[in-house]
């Protein structure tokens, strides 16, 4: 193997990956400037027969699914052994996807049973219990959101106990990251 550049950040990566038209592009997820997952996604658009591997040290299956979505033909956590890191690139080249063993099965949508608990928790809610629930991940207050839903400041108290008491949670903050944690909201809304 040869290596024929190394890059700083994403926009030199898809200049470098432009310019010299290499077989394997073995990007990190963490840049300083764009996600190494963004910067794939850029050069795949360009040269999608390129062989690209994301090489992070987080193993998280999130976004091992996201780089798998994005066109990328594995993943490699930078803990692997050299031996088997080697092994892997060979293997993606060869045309498999390559993937952490711990993390396979939740890039494949197996969930777990932390999920699979907080999903119960969640189907309890109302439609109405969600609305305010989306507000508190926006910051919103009890006023506001009585507010925003036209209803009374009582009838939010009672919503907000109902969340806490059916997410098991103890205060309006952990209803909101357990929220946002288990993509029942998105982004605030």
């Amino acid at each position: 193997m040869e290596v024929l550049a190394l890059a700083a950040n994403g926009a030199d990566a898809v200049e470098a990956a432009d310019r010299l038209d290499p077989e394997v592009v073995l990007m990190d997820v963490g840049l300083p400037d764009i996600s190494g997952i963004e910067a794939g996604r850029r050069i795949l658009e360009k040269r999608p027969q390129i062989t690209m591997l994301a090489v992070t040290a987080m193993s998280d299956s999130h976004l091992v699914g996201e780089a798998i979505r994005s066109g990328f033909h594995g993943y490699i956590t930078k803990d692997t052994p050299l031996p088997q890191f080697v092994l892997a690139i060979q293997s993606a080249l060869n045309g498999h996807v390559v993937l952490p063993r711990k993390s396979a099965s939740r890039a494949a949508g197996a969930t777990t049973d932390e999920e699979e608990s907080a999903a119960l928790l969640v189907r309890q809610l109302t439609r109405r219990e969600r609305e305010v629930l989306t507000l508190l991940t926006t910051g919103a207050n009890g006023a506001e959101i009585a507010k925003q839903l036209t209803v009374s400041s009582n009838t939010v108290r009672s919503h907000i106990q109902n969340i806490l008491t059916k997410l098991q949670v103890h205060s309006r903050l952990e209803a909101a990251a357990f929220a946002v944690r288990h993509s029942v909201v998105k982004n605030g809304r």
